[in-house]
This record gives C-alpha cells, structure tokens and sequence, in this order.
C-alpha cells in the first residue's frame, strides 16, 4: 500500500500557510518527516490523520480517498500524536481494553488476546495492572504505540516520539518502531535527525509548509560527499566566518565553535573535509531555503 499526497495546502484563519503544494509518495516501510519546530509537520500529520480539512489538493491511501472517506480510513489508521493523554488512575489493561471496545473489537474473548498481544509487543505485559499516572515518559510512549495498533492498521502515524525520552528509552522506542514498521506505511514526524537516520529507509525534509527534499536518507547524504567542510574557530569569529562562507551549522565544542560549511571545493588549507551525515543534508537545505527569499530580492533588485 502507498500514501500519495498531491498539491496539499492549508492556511488557518489566523493566517498562517502551514502547507504549501505539498507532493509526496510515501511507500510501505518506516518514512521519516524531518524539519524544525513549525515547519508543518504536525498540520501535515493531523489532515492524513482526517482531523483536519485541507483547502486543496488530495491524499490517497491506496484506493481511499483520504480527505472524502474518513471513516473508511480510520478503520485502517492508528495515531500517536505529539500530545498524548492517558486516564492516571486506569490500569493499561483496563484503557488498551476500553479502546479496543471503541475500535470495534467487540468479542470479549479476543478482545483480551489482542489487548495481552499489544502489551507484551510492546513490554508492558509485567506492569499491565498498574496505574498508567505511574508510567515513565517512554512506557507512556509504548503504550501510545500499542493503542495505535489496535485493530491492526495499514497506516500508522507517530508525531514527535522521542521528544524528551532518555537514551534507553528511545532505543527501546527505536527497536520498537523498526518492528512494527515491516508490512505497513508508518510515518515518523521528528525535528530528531538521528530518529531519521537510525530508522527510515525512505525520508522528506520540510520547513515553512514546503517540501525541501525527498529521498533514501544514504542516496541525500552520498550526494554531499565532497562538499562539507569543517573547522574549529573562537566563537567570537563566527560572524566573519558567516558573511564569508556558507556556514550550515556551528557548535561548541571543547570551549570553542566547530563549523560546517558547503562548498563545491575546499575554501582553504585551514578546512578539513567531513564525511557528510544527515545532519549536514538537513541543515543544508534549510540554510539554502532561509537564504533563497533574500537571494531573490537582490536578483530582482539587479533586474
């Protein structure tokens, strides 16, 4: 099964354009959807979601048509938002039981398989009975992810999982996905680049409702080889270096400031080049997008 979106826009009352023409093909697999806070990504996940109407363009899922068939799609989504409540004082069991109820899973006996099956998938079977207003941040994830498998769905969309989780946390989160992402469309919508890189075979890049890139996450960052350059600098030069060189990214590091730059061919003898990873693709494209607006009004100044 594949997920098509052709042209999407929306613009919300208060103004803002949070989608601008928006194309992907998203095939079966883990795919990631990367950008900055604000960049769409969560407007893009509620309207394939159908929380949301769309102004124009379409989604298909298959043969649904996503913004006019919204209950034939629900019967085949499960969702993880960005913000995610549980009932404190319910057992897992006692909530992962109520929804599947509320999923149309009505037959108490395999109801209870299913709810047992999610829970030990997930490995919430041990602390089944205990209150979810007990639950760690990463436990309160999975079982995020085993409502969201409930009924068994074609597509699942996950908005910001990691967010806040500690490192062992988000690699059981990590294993997790990778495992549930074999036979299905399931989208992962992060601003965590390393989310991308360790878990999606297929990817986008988005920033201020448009689609910078697209692509397998090697392919993008192979295609930078040759072309990140990097060097250590006081922090007190940083600002020459930005108006002299297309600096993508800085950090501190070891008390001073560690550049990246793009550049077709090493700027100087002081440059070391840098094997490209997707953190350079992702901080290339929105360096070149933030860049291209002010690129056109000098274009046109000249003109």
């Amino acid at each position: 099964m594949e997920l098509q979106i052709r042209n999407l826009s929306k613009t919300y009352s208060n103004g803002v354009q949070a989608l601008k023409n928006v194309n992907l093909t998203i095939p079966s697999g883990m795919f990631g959807l990367l950008g900055p806070n604000g960049a769409g990504k969560s407007s893009l996940m509620r309207t394939i979601a159908t929380l949301q109407e769309a102004d124009s363009g379409s989604i298909t899922l298959g043969e649904l048509d996503v913004l006019k068939e919204k209950k034939e799609v629900r019967k085949v989504l499960g969702y993880l938002p960005q913000e995610f409540g549980v009932y404190p004082k319910v057992t897992a069991e006692e909530l992962l039981d109520h929804m599947a109820v509320l999923k149309g899973i009505l037959h108490k006996k395999e109801r209870h398989a299913v709810v047992a099956a999610l829970l030990q998938q997930t490995n919430l079977y041990e602390v089944r009975k205990k209150n979810l207003g007990g639950y760690s941040g990463g436990m309160k994830q999975r079982f995020g992810i085993a409502q969201a498998l409930l009924g068994d769905p074609k597509i699942i969309i996950v908005d910001e999982p990691t967010a806040g989780l500690d490192p062992a946390e988000r690699n059981r989160f990590h294993n997790l996905l990778c495992e549930i992402g074999e036979d299905r469309v399931v989208i992962l919508s992060t601003h965590i680049v390393s989310d991308v890189s360790d878990l999606c075979s297929q990817m986008a890049i988005i920033n201020k409702g448009e689609v910078l890139l697209t692509g397998d996450p090697l392919r993008v960052m192979n295609d930078l080889n040759g072309k990140i350059w990097k060097k250590m600098i006081g922090k007190e030069e940083l600002m020459e270096y930005q108006l002299q060189y297309n600096v993508i990214s800085s950090r501190l590091f070891a008390g001073k400031t560690l550049i990246h730059i793009y550049s077709d061919q090493r700027p100087d003898y002081s440059f070391e080049m840098v094997q490209p990873g997707l953190e350079d693709v992702y901080f290339s494209q929105i360096t070149a997008a933030a860049a291209a607006p002010g690129m056109n009004e000098v274009l046109k100044a000249m003109s």
